[in-house]
């Protein structure tokens, strides 16, 4: 419930990605290298996350095979993988992960994600919003029965499997879900574990959780309660002085390279939400930044919560207060983020939820 003291967990993000540069990261040589991807991996273990989350997309690298080889290199991160219905058939996703989470101890997430791709580069027919929402929900349901039941038959109007029993089963990965429209929310509130928001304002996240909330039962919803998780940048320096000038220095510069938007992004329900924020102001609650939404940013951690680490903190301990206990934090440089935001961010996190822990000792990667 909102106001209680919950455990929080706090995942980065590694760019899996076919070009250099994600968002002005800084790696060039060699930064998609099986070596490159390891070190990321491995220094958000050392300064205290708990995993990261890897995009999808048929522009990128395939992000489950990537997430298998920094499985198998970690001990302790945790992927977050992101998927698409439509790319995956359930039961072969299902046998998949299943597998990759029996051999890494249980250490998968996976992150399902429906919005529009390159559909037809991969084969998938279906473009149609509500239609693709109404997929992932058959998607959601042959996965989690397969997880959890033996000679699984399931007839739907896009998938069946007939006495389907797999090998591996018992424990599974928990299921994370994004997407604003009606469609998605529906969506999550009856069949996903955690939903995840991008960097809205204190109140559109509040009138979500609730309606979500509302939705669950309106469902029938027969799972555990909808857990709730963010998606954004945290812009963190020594000073609250310090980090907005980088941040307005870092709009300047997107502004003036121009607007570099996908259409994908542009019809996208939590798209269109982020550049009516813009609208509102560039700065809204205390130190949420709306300026890289107007200047050409798009996607997932397109807002920036922007200061010290203890205003970071500070507006992070809100959402956590609205029922928020999933973060997926990031910012560039990824790799001197890791450990900036390690050392002086996550300490305060943990400390304020009442779960302090001393900072993992420092590696190089």
């Amino acid at each position: 419930m909102a106001g209680e003291h919950v455990a929080s967990e706090y995942l980065w993000y590694i760019p899996n990605e076919a070009r250099p540069g994600h968002r002005g990261d800084d790696v060039v040589e060699g930064h998609n290298s099986l070596d490159t991807l390891t070190g990321q991996a491995l220094a958000i273990e050392a300064h205290g996350w708990g995993g990261a989350l890897i995009g999808a997309g048929w522009a990128r690298p395939d992000t489950f095979t990537v997430a298998t080889a920094l499985a198998a290199r970690t001990t302790t991160f945790r992927p977050l993988i992101a998927i698409r219905p439509g790319y995956w058939h359930p039961a072969r996703f299902a046998a998949a992960a299943a597998t990759l989470d029996h051999l890494s101890g249980g250490r998968v997430l996976v992150n399902v994600v429906s919005g529009r791709d390159s559909l037809a580069e991969y084969g998938d027919a279906e473009a149609d919003p509500a239609r693709r929402y109404d997929r992932t929900r058959e998607f959601l349901q042959v996965v989690r029965r397969l997880w959890t039941q033996e000679r699984v038959t399931y007839r739907g109007e896009f998938f069946s499997v007939e006495q389907s029993t797999l090998a591996v089963r018992g424990r599974h990965p928990r299921l994370y879900f994004g997407g604003a429209s009606e469609a998605a929310e529906r969506v999550a509130a009856a069949e996903a574990d955690v939903q995840l928001f991008w960097g809205e304002p204190l109140d559109g996240v509040r009138e979500r959780i609730e309606r979500l909330r509302a939705l669950g039962t309106r469902h029938g919803r027969d799972l555990p309660p909808l857990e709730f998780g963010l998606r954004i940048t945290t812009l963190v320096r020594d000073t609250t002085e310090e980090a907005w000038a980088e941040a307005e220095a870092r709009v300047a510069r997107m502004g003036a390279a121009g607007d570099a938007r996908d259409a994908n992004w542009d019809a996208a329900t939590g798209q269109q939400r982020l550049r009516a924020l813009a609208a509102r102001g560039d700065v809204l609650d205390e130190c949420l930044y709306t300026a890289p939404g107007r200047v050409g940013g798009a996607g997932a951690a397109t807002t920036w919560l922007v200061g010290s680490a203890a205003d970071v903190a500070r507006a992070l301990r809100r959402y956590g207060e609205l029922g928020i206990t999933h973060f997926v934090l990031s910012d560039t440089p990824y790799l001197t983020e890791v450990e900036r935001q390690g050392r002086g961010l996550l300490p305060l996190l943990r400390a304020g939820a009442g779960t302090a822990e001393p900072p993992a000792a420092s590696v190089s990667v």
